[in-house]
């Protein structure tokens, strides 16, 4: 567990999640980093709880509070979405048939719990939420582009489903429309970075950076 600590102080830390672990809950067949920051005796807490969540199949920066204040504070702003908080990821797309500039997207999210999937639609309707992202295309290789993606909404599966609108999809997402899969189980989707007001210290913002727990050559094309 330790090696995948990021960042740590009294009453937070951030860790570097794996392909299949789980933030919270249970989930056949994967492991849980809640349950392993618990097991973890050099981890002193009052509570280990997520602040936000990534899916199953992404990796990258996850906060958890380790008190009660703590997560009552970050809860908030995050809720909020408050412009101190800032999610960087990285994606790989496949590329498109048309030509991909940089630019912004908006959409109404709306989930299918059955499937467990969103969906993004141009328009507002009852049961949806405005989504917002931007992007930016900082490489290219001969079958796929690499977008740096900053989120400025925290909605459900929201960048797979907002690419997947506009006829983009992330390597290895079947679920949103990609030609195969990965022989890991995964999606070409990590958090990046994330900034955040320190708990103990309002004014001061944390800012913390992971590389993809696996840098094979493809993470590493985009990396440089």
């Amino acid at each position: 567990m330790l090696d995948q600590i990021l960042y740590q102080n009294s009453v937070c830390l951030v860790v570097n999640k794996l392909c299949g672990q789980t933030v919270q809950g249970t989930l056949k067949n994967a492991e849980s980093l809640i349950k392993k920051i618990k097991a973890e005796p050099t981890i002193k807490a009052e509570i280990v709880q997520a602040v936000h969540r990534l899916d199953v199949p992404v990796t990258g920066c996850v906060l958890i509070a380790l008190t009660k204040e703590a997560l009552s504070f970050l809860s908030n702003v995050f809720t909020a979405n408050d412009r101190l908080i800032k999610k960087t990821y990285w994606a790989i797309i496949e590329k498109p048939e048309s030509p991909l500039q940089s630019g912004e997207l908006t959409h109404y999210i709306e989930i299918n719990n059955k499937t467990n999937k969103s969906f993004a639609y141009n328009e507002d309707a009852p049961g949806r939420k405005k989504a917002t992202m931007s992007y930016k295309i900082t490489g290219a290789g001969d079958n796929y582009l690499f977008l740096e993606v900053q989120l400025h909404s925290g909605r459900h599966h929201q960048i797979r489903a907002q690419l997947a609108a506009a006829g983009l999809h992330i390597k290895g997402d079947v679920k949103y429309g990609a030609k195969r899969s990965e022989k890991s189980g995964g999606i070409r989707l990590h958090a990046r970075s994330l900034s955040f007001p320190n708990p103990l210290n309002k004014s001061e913002i944390i800012a913390v950076t992971a590389d993809p727990p696996v840098m094979d050559n493809l993470w590493q094309a985009f990396k440089v």
